[in-house]
């Protein structure tokens, strides 16, 4: 299993001592690392497919302050796709609107028919990246039937609709940025928390420190400046391990 970082905050903070702690869990997920800076629509994306405690550039980058209003970082424990850059978190797509979407997940899609076509457009071979694309797929396509950007709004009720579909049967825990929001979904108990910490909000596989709480369940959330401002749909999308998947998984992973 992957695990995931995210910060969102009114003003820049720095991060560095979140990221420390995140990072050392690399120990159990050696297959890649990820950090996302965003300055508003910009996003800066850094990645390698090694393991975050032996690289000698996070280490680094962890070395000099990351004052940020948002970020996003991963871990990976490779399941879907090899162990290359490609396959590194966080993927980055932007709409036909130009607007920059940036996605990390820690799950697997067992069965989501929908995402298959994307295998022949993505660069690497996750199932991860085709959750980006597919989903920049629809926000353009509802663009183009409007003629004009999604609101603010329209592009969450359209996301709601996606995650609540995908998650039936799939494990889907994911943080999204849009330049504006951050959207995030766990259908996986005891998997996401955060920390409030005034228009200051982190988010976290595993707590970093003793004051976490878990993240609200099969609820898509979107957060602006640190605070909450959409809450999505209520579903009944749990996943829960069992023999068949764990099964797929173990074929898979034996293959890599």
């Amino acid at each position: 299993m992957c695990e995931l970082f995210g910060a969102v905050s009114k003003e820049k903070h720095n991060i560095n001592s979140y990221l420390k702690v995140f990072y050392s869990h690399s120990n159990n997920h050696p297959h890649g690392w990820g950090l996302a800076r965003m300055n508003d629509s910009e996003i800066l994306i850094e990645k390698e497919p090694v393991q975050a405690t032996k690289s000698s550039y996070l280490r680094e980058r962890l070395s000099q302050p990351i004052n940020v209003k948002c970020a996003m970082a991963h871990i990976r424990y490779a399941t879907i796709g090899n162990v290359e850059y490609n396959n590194c978190h966080p993927y980055l797509k932007n709409d036909n609107c130009q607007r920059n979407w940036c996605l990390i997940h820690n799950g697997t899609i067992f069965s989501y028919p929908p995402l298959n076509k994307f295998i022949n457009f993505q660069t690497g071979d996750t199932d991860s990246e085709r959750i980006i694309l597919y989903i920049v797929h629809q926000i353009n396509k509802a663009q183009i039937k409007k003629h004009s950007p999604l609101s603010a709004k329209e592009r969450f009720d359209l996301i709601d609709q996606i995650v609540t579909d995908m998650s039936k049967g799939n494990k889907l825990n994911l943080i999204i940025y849009d330049g504006e929001y951050m959207y995030v979904h766990t259908n996986y108990k005891n998997s996401l928390y955060y920390l409030d910490l005034d228009d200051f909000t982190l988010f976290s596989t595993q707590p970093l420190s003793e004051e976490w709480k878990p993240v609200k369940f099969n609820t898509l959330l979107a957060y602006k400046n640190g605070s909450l401002e959409f809450t999505g749909t209520k579903h009944s999308n749990e996943y829960i391990d069992n023999e068949e998947s764990i099964k797929y998984l173990y074929r898979i992973f034996a293959d890599l």
